[in-house]
């Protein structure tokens, strides 16, 4: 879908469809506006229907040929008026723009209480997103679903006009990012496997400036990555370990390291997962896609930051040679973990990818990984997970999370939990068991990491949505993308 921005009004221009945003403040105004430049609304607008009450729209025929419809999109009083309800009012007016059918749509921005460069980029988010559907598999005669070719935002004033036309750049490469998260996290395993996921990082890679190193088996045997190696024992296809790299400023600033967790199918392996929707573990890899999607968004906005993003990639199946529980494994900092669980899995491949964060001298550490159904019980599928080990950079992660509303709560890494993950054979044990699961997963993966800052992020249940949302689909959404461009834009 093409993006553009341009002065113009309403009733001056041709679509198939217009947007009009209005606040409660400004409503008697606007009205009158209406009245006087498309009459045929007039009936409709006095039926005193629509009040433009928050999170209300009403589509309405003009008569006019040029523009035969219009949305009326309510956003309540103006003081409350947040990039989130703007966003998510975006999104909403698109599917209704989709629903029938149009191709051009032209969208007014509204002057709000917020800067209009910010009202700007949550607009275009949101009319970007929501429209988004993995249907690259589904026949022509199968999917009747249309998006809108292009939408234009219009402004009265040349100068709000200027401002809007970066902040809505910025939203396309922002939305450019979730979109290839989401690509990659909602294909099939067919589809997207370590290797291929590799080929992927790559082609995005190269596109956007980015250096990528993909390490093979032989590689991370040589690495004494156990973690990797075990979780990879039981399939056919060989694992990966993926090193993006991004130089947005001097060399001499550390780098902040994002690490993704790759498991591109998880059966769970001998600690076999029930068969009702193990579809959806093609989705276990979320959060290798949301640090690609972010280090080629970083990439290509140019953002004065080192970033390196790192993504360990394996399936984890139950093959005759998997790994079983009451194996004791060595991961590639020297500690050995008795594996309790197979299906406790992720946290044994980002051990080893935050081992190998150290190198890089990294100012901070932070990962993604669809951890644990504890999480998601905990949280259900509206905030992720946080914990780490420096209060500052957990601070940096809550703001932007704030501001984007890719929601985090903070969970305890209190040592007392450790008791639960202590081995009578090794070092630690892999699985806590069901009491505070996410937090002893954290705890687990405390044992791994350098001297470093350091914050998890357990997107379980933010990262497999059973539902699509005003701005996300069902599936993959993307998570943490956003939020990952403004933490760096910001920090």
């Amino acid at each position: 879908m093409k993006v553009s921005v341009s002065t113009g009004t309403l009733s001056g221009t041709k679509a198939d469809i217009g947007i009009l945003p209005m606040f409660e403040d400004d409503y008697n105004s606007t009205i009158q506006s209406l009245h006087d430049d498309i009459p045929a609304l007039s009936l409709a607008i006095d039926s005193g229907d629509f009040k433009a009450a928050k999170r209300t729209q009403t589509l309405l025929y003009t008569g006019i040929k040029s523009m035969p419809r219009v949305v009326l999109i309510g956003l309540g009083a103006k003081k409350d008026a947040s990039t989130k309800e703007l966003r998510n009012a975006a999104g909403r007016a698109l599917k209704a723009c989709a629903a029938v059918k149009a191709k051009k749509v032209t969208f007014v921005l509204p002057d709000t209480s917020l800067a209009i460069s910010e009202a700007a980029q949550a607009l275009a988010e949101g009319a970007l997103l929501s429209l988004y559907k993995f249907d690259k598999y589904m026949s022509k005669e199968a999917n009747s679903y249309k998006q809108p070719e292009a939408v234009t935002f219009i402004h009265t004033d040349k100068k709000a006009v200027a401002d809007a036309k970066k902040a809505i750049e910025t939203a396309e490469i922002i939305s450019e990012g979730v979109t290839i998260a989401r690509d990659l996290a909602n294909a099939p395993n067919n589809e997207i496997y370590p290797e291929t996921l590799a080929k992927k990082a790559q082609e995005l890679g190269k596109a956007a400036g980015v250096k990528v190193t993909v390490l093979n088996k032989t590689k991370i045997a040589s690495l004494k990555m156990g973690g990797l190696l075990a979780v990879n024992q039981g399939s056919v296809r060989p694992p990966v370990f993926i090193v993006m790299e991004y130089n947005g400023t001097k060399a001499t600033e550390k780098p902040i390291v994002l690490v993704g967790k790759g498991v591109t199918f998880d059966s769970g392996g001998i600690s076999i997962k029930p068969g009702a929707g193990m579809s959806d573990m093609r989705l276990d890899m979320h959060g290798s896609a949301t640090v690609i999607g972010t280090i080629v968004a970083a990439a290509k906005l140019k953002i004065k930051r080192n970033i390196v993003a790192l993504v360990p990639a394996t399936e984890n199946m139950p093959d005759g040679g998997a790994y079983v529980p009451g194996d004791v494994i060595r991961l590639m900092n020297g500690k050995t973990v008795e594996i309790d669980n197979t299906d406790a899995e992720g946290r044994l491949i980002l051990g080893d990818a935050l081992t190998y964060a150290d190198r890089f001298k990294p100012q901070a550490v932070i990962d993604f990984a669809t951890l644990t159904g504890a999480c998601m019980i905990a949280l259900g599928g509206v905030t992720s997970g946080l914990m780490g080990n420096n209060d500052a950079l957990k601070a940096h992660i809550k703001a932007a999370a704030d501001t984007t509303a890719e929601y985090v709560c903070e969970l305890p890494l209190y040592e007392e939990y450790e008791e639960q993950i202590k081995s009578d054979y090794a070092d630690v044990k892999n699985s806590g068991g069901r009491p505070a699961g996410a937090i002893t997963a954290g705890l687990f993966l405390q044992h791994f990491i350098g001297d470093y800052s350091w914050a998890h992020i357990d997107i379980a249940g933010t990262g497999i949505q059973a539902k699509a949302t005003d701005i996300n689909p069902k599936g993959g959404p993307g998570v943490g993308v956003r939020m990952m461009i403004n933490m760096l834009q910001n920090w």
